[in-house]
This record gives structure tokens, sequence and C-alpha cells, in this order.
């Protein structure tokens, strides 16, 4: 039994005709003849009793009128759903994205990506980091936005820029007129960063590490934007991705450039490894690139 089959019986009963149902489906009286025989055959008895004036259904051909018509609506529903995603008419996307990108970039890439397609419901996913690996190595998600990971050996990355890291003070500091500070300078301070196991952090400790320096931290937190407020009342100074240039200075500080040594990552698209992606994430990944094609990020 398919769903040919199926159509064609449908329309038998509902006209009552072999003939009249052949105009419908667009077939021959023969051909729904031998259509509506061959599923007899594999149902394994009649469906209809034919006369010269009429065609009715059997008691068992009455059971499967109901079951034919949900099931043809069910296959028609999916059909139409399933078309309507590949030409991105219908569907929804869910990205998990670093805060600090969610909050500068990501509306100027969603802004761009709705543009193309109004009719994508798109789910953002503002998660630290490393629960953004996480999250699309166990394949929650089809794609996140964040730092390169350490370990790629199942994701595939595709760099989009790089993010080059800087210093934050409050206004009131003593390094504020510098055009550039050293590392030198700023572990002279109280200095506020995230807490373990943040990559942030490893990042900068082994960095510094290879400089011979030891980074002694004054305060910690879960969030950038928690290590911002900290900043913003006088307690340190602090190191965080360019990306969130504009969320301290909003908050009050003041962002230098660093020198000796330069901290910088890449930033890009994580995808699980030999994985295929949904038509709607294919062109958010679309997007994003020729966004960065196209704007500046500091």
């Amino acid at each position: 039994m398919n769903v040919k089959q199926l159509r064609i019986f449908l329309a038998v009963a509902h006209t009552q005709s072999f003939a009249e149902a052949g105009k419908l489906v667009h077939m021959s009286q023969p051909a729904v003849s031998l259509s509506i025989k061959s599923l007899e055959d594999s149902l394994g008895g009649r469906l209809f009793t034919r006369t010269t004036r009429s065609t009715l259904l059997t008691a068992e051909g009455q059971k499967l009128l109901s079951m034919a018509k949900s099931l043809v609506d069910a296959w028609d529903k999916v059909e139409n759903e399933l078309k309507q995603r590949f030409t991105l008419d219908r569907g929804k996307i869910a990205v998990a994205v670093m805060p600090s990108f969610a909050a500068s970039l990501m509306p100027k890439v969603l802004m761009y990506y709705r543009q193309k397609n109004p009719n994508i419901s798109i789910e953002i996913h503002d998660v630290l980091t490393d629960t953004v690996v996480e999250m699309v190595r166990a394949g929650n998600i089809e794609m996140g936005i964040s730092f390169e990971p350490e370990n790629t050996q199942d994701l595939n990355f595709q760099a989009l820029f790089n993010d080059r890291f800087i210093a934050v003070m409050h206004h009131n500091c003593s390094l504020k007129n510098e055009k550039e500070l050293t590392w030198k300078q700023l572990l002279e301070c109280d200095f506020i960063t995230l807490q373990k196991p943040s990559s942030v952090r490893n990042l900068i400790e082994m960095a510094l590490a290879k400089e011979g320096m030891e980074l002694h931290v004054a305060f910690d937190a879960h969030q950038l934007a928690t290590v911002g407020k900290m900043v913003s009342q006088g307690l340190g100074v602090a190191v965080v991705p360019a990306l969130c240039e504009a969320q301290m200075r909003e908050q009050g500080a003041i962002c230098l450039p660093i020198s000796a040594p330069i901290i910088s990552r890449h930033v890009g698209i994580i995808t699980k490894a030999k994985v295929p992606l949904s038509i709607a994430a294919q062109e958010m990944i679309d997007t994003l690139i020729e966004t960065f094609k196209n704007i500046s990020v500091h």
C-alpha cells in the first residue's frame, strides 16, 4: 500500500465512479481499476462493490476510508513542511553564541538574516564560550559562535576574525592616559578576571607564563558583565576580548590596547564534523561569512 494508491482509493470513494475518479487523479479508467485491484490484492479483500449503476464501499472499504484520509493528510503536511524548509519559507534555527558576540555583533547578523529569510524563527542561546562548544559537540545544537576551541578533533571551525584582548580600567586609574599598556603595568594593579576554568582566563595565564609572568588575581567572577561592573566601581583593572569594548565603555570603563605580550584569539563558527546542516543553518553560516567580509569588527 502506498500513498498513490490511497489517493486513487479516495477519489473512487468520493466520486463513486472509476471513470470520474480517473479525471480527478489524471489517469485512465483502466489504470484506476488496476491500481484498486493491486491495493485489494495487497490487503487481501475487496474494497468496493461494483454494479452497472454504482460503485460502493464495502465494510472494509469504509474502515479504510477514514484511515486513508488521515494518512494522506499527514503525508501532505509533511511534504509541504519539508518543501517550505528547503525553500526557507518555514523553519527554525537555534544558535549558541558567547555573550560578548551576542551582545555586540549578533544583532547585525540577525538583521541581515531576517531580511533574507523573514519566515525562519531564530533561537539564540547566549552562553559561556565553553558551553557553546559543549552544546555543539553533544549535538544539542547545530552551530555555535565562539573562540576557536583548543580541541577541534570532532568539530569544524571556520574563523570570522581575530579578536585582540584589551585592558579596561576605571576613569580614575593612574594608567588611563597611556596610549598603550604593558602587562607589567597591569599586573602592578589589582587584577579582575573570570573564574576558572574560563577559556579567557586560561588564555591569559598561558600567554603570561610564556613570558615568565604570573597572574595574581584580586577578584574573579563568572561573567564578563560582572567583571565590567567591578572595574566601573574602581576595584581594579581587567583584560577582556575587544568584542566587549562597547559593553565596557557603556559601564563607564576606559579601554586601552595592550602590548608585550599581545593576546588574541580567532572568533568563528563551530559545527560538528561530518554532520550535515539544515538549509536554515547553512544560510546562517553564509550570512555570517558575508557579513564579516563587509564590516569592520573593531
